[in-house]
């Protein structure tokens, strides 16, 4: 009976040793956290905030077009349009049947921008943006697929990106009063011509997803953690009110 006794009380023993240590360890590991640099939490979480973005985009306009085929890049900073292309071959015309999609994203986007931008419609708000995150640029880019010219591609991928952009302009006439923190329109365009391809050139649906337009959202990152402050700021939000 004693050396039961003995045993359970070395047992018990060794168990309050292990919680102590455990104890201590998560102590340590809570530290971490909290020292955590506020720079590269801020980093991280406008990286989900972008993702976010282009989620709540797409998912708005597979409301609109239950067929559109739309995704994110791998990378989750762009809506890549799938199917058969915005435009026909060699045209920098939108294909008539494909411009109520344009029109579409400059409508959704008109909502969604305010919350992240500042200009004459900006409007924080904790709800939908608590990291106080900036948008740097909303880019539309141009591609074409691989016939023809290199340098012909380049300029009409380039002539594509403005079509679009001056059709979401006469559908949301506001939308390049959208500025980022250096006061500049945050809508921008380029022209990438062949160079990104994201389908072989040796199909025809391969060339026709090839001709398309990226989305891409550019967010802004401070250098200094200082910058935190001011972009909070600017934004109106209450440093209370957001996460750190």
């Amino acid at each position: 009976m004693v050396a039961q006794r003995d045993k359970a009380a070395a047992e018990l023993t060794a168990a309050q040793h292990e919680i102590e240590a455990l104890k201590e360890e998560i102590a340590r590991l809570l530290a971490q956290i909290e020292a955590k640099d506020p720079l590269e939490q801020y980093l991280a979480q406008t990286a989900l905030v972008r993702k976010r973005i282009l989620e709540q985009l797409r998912d708005q306009l597979k409301i609109d077009f239950p067929d559109l085929q739309v995704m994110l890049s791998e990378e989750n900073d762009a809506l890549r349009f799938q199917g058969d292309g915005l435009f026909e071959s060699g045209q920098a015309v939108l294909r008539p049947e494909k411009r109520s999609i344009v029109e579409s994203i400059a409508s959704r986007l008109e909502q969604i921008l305010p919350c992240y931008t500042l200009g004459p419609s900006a409007h924080w708000a904790n709800d939908c943006n608590a990291n106080a995150a900036i948008i740097e640029a909303v880019q539309i880019e141009g591609h074409t697929d691989s016939t023809g010219d290199p340098r012909s591609n380049l300029q009409l991928s380039t002539n594509r990106a403005n079509e679009t952009f001056g059709a979401m302009i006469d559908r949301q006439p506001n939308l390049d009063k959208h500025l980022n923190f250096r006061q500049q329109p945050v809508l921008s365009v380029a022209g990438y011509g062949d160079m990104r391809p994201i389908a072989g050139n040796e199909t025809k649906t391969g060339r026709a997803t090839n001709r398309r337009i990226d989305l891409r959202i550019i967010m802004y990152t401070p250098a200094v953690s200082n910058e935190i402050v001011r972009i909070r700021e600017r934004l109106g939000a209450d440093p209370a009110e957001t996460s750190p």
